[in-house]
């Protein structure tokens, strides 16, 4: 999730203390100089919804497709990950209902057709085997307020973004107990979704890890401005292939999914290890361990020196399935830099997830800060439609 955590520990202090990086950090991970939210305040099978027709994979597995006709679906979406104030989805969505529904209808505006959701571990589960219905029953109400906005949903789960959130159970478990109430959590959260078109996919995790040699000891990785956007799937690798640990856990989750929705899509939300260590092998995304994985999805976050070299690197992840740029912003480049980067990507991409955070562009001050929001935000929109071909209208499930 923004990779700052990677850029500050490889990419070099010089890059990294930029000012362009540090002006993003405070805009993306702050909030500084953001305003607070202004707005604190099972459906027809209707064709021309785009909530209601079902999303797949293509024939030949290689895009995204909607609806009985199977026309093309190219993604232009958003990551929901939190408001502007830091809070995460479920620190207001029972107590500020509006201001959900408000945001998702500003995020139709905007163009997009996907709302990256991400739920966290510790709001959704009360004991190992135990879902908490409240969540759940909300959940529920979000996958309604999609269907009936014409939005899907990618569904990121296992968040343990704010550790103070981290069940103290949850914390002390080993591996195996650990996979095991992540695999009730995705079972749990797939019962509530099986039914609804407007679930475009799952995401297993955020940025999962794997040790590299030594023996770690802390679940979480990638801290910044208090919130763990990775997370480890294991402590210690032992004498075990990472490869192999990575796919049993795949495995398992996938699983998990499966027993309660065989239908809808599967992915998981990786660091293209690639862009930040030349030469390295694809991890999450090699065929051996995405083979359960119904496409890729990468966090590429586009260098402006060398746009050519970036799409170089993107297309070692093109393993034959459908790849998704999950998440994307320009952390490292300009907005005309972003756009030749997405130009030369279509060939290979079948998508992109960006970032909205619940304020309009009109609501940003008028500083360097809103400036870099807003022209994000009118690139967006202007962009929408040469994407995705007007609306992606819908043509019954």
């Amino acid at each position: 999730m923004l990779h700052f955590f990677f850029l500050k520990k490889y990419v070099g202090s010089a890059l990294y203390r930029s000012g362009r990086i540090l002006c993003t950090i405070c805009i993306l991970c702050i909030g500084l100089s953001c305003p607070a939210n202004a707005h604190a305040t099972s459906p027809p099978d209707t064709i021309g919804s785009p909530g209601t027709a079902w999303i797949r994979l293509s024939k030949d597995g290689r895009h995204f497709v909607q609806g009985r006709a199977g026309q093309p679906f190219v993604i232009w979406g958003v990551n929901y990950d939190r408001d502007n104030g830091g809070r995460l989805l479920e620190d207001y969505w029972l107590q500020e209902w509006n201001t959900v529904a408000e945001d998702f209808g500003e995020i139709k505006q905007l163009g997009a057709n996907v709302v990256r959701i991400h739920l966290q571990f510790g709001k959704f589960m009360r004991a190992s085997g135990q879902p908490d219905t409240i969540a759940l029953r909300q959940l529920s109400r979000l996958l309604r307020l999609a269907e009936k906005t014409g939005l899907y949903l990618d569904i990121t789960g296992l968040g343990n973004y704010h550790k103070q959130d981290v069940p103290e159970w949850f914390g002390k478990m080993g591996e195996a107990d650990r996979w095991k109430a992540q695999a009730a959590f995705w079972k749990a959260v797939a019962g509530v979704c099986a039914q609804s078109p407007a679930v475009f996919c799952y995401d297993l995790m955020n940025e999962p890890l794997w040790p590299s040699s030594k023996k770690e000891t802390e679940w979480l990785a990638g801290e910044l401005a208090g919130k763990y956007y990775c997370q480890r799937i294991t402590l210690d690798l032992g004498k075990r292939a990472p490869e192999q640990v990575a796919k049993t856990w795949i495995h398992t989750l996938v699983s998990a999914i499966r027993t309660a929705d065989s239908r809808h899509l599967i992915t998981l939300g990786a660091i293209p290890m690639a862009q930040y260590f030349p030469g390295a092998g694809l991890t999450f995304c090699s065929p051996e361990v995405a083979k359960e994985l119904d496409f890729i999805s990468v966090h590429f976050y586009p260098d402006g020196k060398d746009v050519a070299g970036q799409i170089r690197i993107l297309k070692t992840y093109d393993i034959g399935k459908p790849l998704l740029i999950e998440e994307m912003f320009p952390l490292k480049c300009n907005i005309d830099t972003l756009n030749a980067f997405v130009e030369a990507s279509r060939t290979v991409a079948a998508g992109w997830i960006g970032f909205y955070w619940g304020t309009r562009p009109d609501e940003y001050p008028k500083d360097m800060a809103g400036a870099l929001i807003r022209s994000w935000l009118a690139y967006f929109r202007q962009k929408a439609a040469d994407i995705t071909g007007s609306a992606n209208p819908g043509s019954g499930g």
